[in-house]
């Protein structure tokens, strides 16, 4: 276990060379923060059982922070059963006027956010808080209306959609803007799937008409409680990356895929307007040997070690068909720790 130091990811996301190599990811999984941390996983676990849990994960694993949604806000859908694929159209609950009025809207103000304070409280000397929300605008949207519902709503009732863009919008803004009022926050992410292997999910130019408005506010408000802000977004996303920095102002950039541009690449193109975090492609770290994966994790720190901006993580996450060992092997290549008790 290394000491952790915030002030190291504060200088990657400052686009600047952190003191020593440093971590990032979004998230890992239920079994691998249960083997780390050694608490056992039940499913009934509170927000702080289970918030402790992966705090001490992310500690003993080398990182300056832990990662947590801030509260249990949502925005509700149909329930449906959890699959490994199911369509974008299953959760719908607008499709007109009629079931928008009959939406029940949950406000952030509603929900308790303490359990940031107190799981900041309970960590190491150094180390920080980071926030993330519970969908973001567009993926909200997309969640509520269903895709296709979307793009017959762009045509048939704009309005219509505008105005649902601005009730997850705002909301989001104000659960920010309350996560923000917590202790030990040192930075919050917006987590918002753009598009796919080959576009956005809207034009462009929709894009910067819907939900890139509300993400402009939601750095906004994220820059107002002091901390930086890093947007989490999967697709290709070429069209709109001048938007996500000299618009909406985001300080760091996170999911990448070796199909849509690999990150060496990325970090090449703007490492020095936005800070470049994780990147290592999923289905490689998968695939490849620990090895392969230790290999390719040290040259991209030393590709990365004197521009600075560049954190190490996967390119999305870490979900649990990830081989412990591969994963293990890419955070090795920074920590230099031997994860082998694990």
């Amino acid at each position: 276990m290394r000491e952790p130091n915030f002030k190291n990811l504060l200088k990657v996301l400052r686009r600047e060379v952190p003191d020593r190599p440093t971590l990032f990811e979004f998230f890992l999984n239920g079994p691998l923060y249960s083997k780390v941390s050694g608490i056992p996983l039940c499913p009934e676990m509170s927000p702080l059982e289970s918030g402790r849990m992966a705090a001490s994960a992310f500690m003993r694993l080398g990182y300056d922070y832990v990662n947590m949604h801030g509260s249990q806000f949502s925005f509700p859908t149909k329930q449906v059963d959890t699959k490994a694929s199911r369509s974008m159209e299953d959760m719908a609950v607008i499709t007109d006027r009629e079931s928008f009025a009959a939406y029940n809207w949950l406000n952030p103000e509603d929900f308790d956010y303490s359990t940031i304070s107190t799981l900041a409280s309970e960590l190491p000397a150094g180390a920080k808080m980071t926030v993330f929300g519970p969908g973001g605008v567009l993926e909200n949207v997309m969640q509520l209306t269903g895709y296709e519902g979307m793009c017959f709503m762009l045509a048939d009732d704009p309005e219509l959609l505008q105005t649902i863009f601005d009730e997850v919008g705002s909301r989001l803004v104000r659960y920010y803007e309350l996560c923000g009022q917590q202790s030990g926050v040192g930075a919050m992410i917006s987590n918002d799937d753009w598009g796919f292997n080959t576009q956005t999910m809207l034009p462009p130019d929709l894009m910067r008409k819907y939900p890139i408005p509300w993400h402009t506010k939601i750095v906004e408000a994220i820059h107002a409680a002091g901390v930086p802000a890093i947007l989490h977004s999967c697709g290709r996303l070429d069209d709109v990356m001048d938007d996500i920095i000299d618009v909406c102002k985001y300080d760091g950039k996170h999911s990448y895929e070796d199909k849509i541009c690999p990150v060496e690449t990325m970090y090449e193109r703007y490492h020095d307007r936005i800070a470049i975090l994780g990147g290592l492609d999923l289905d490689f770290v998968c695939r490849s040997t620990p090895a392969e994966v230790h290999a390719r994790a040290a040259a991209m720190l030393e590709h990365s070690a004197t521009g600075g901006g560049y954190a190490l993580g996967t390119g999305n996450s870490v979900p649990d068909y990830v081989p412990d060992e591969n994963y293990f092997a890419m955070i090795s290549a920074a920590t230099g720790l031997d994860y082998s008790s694990f």
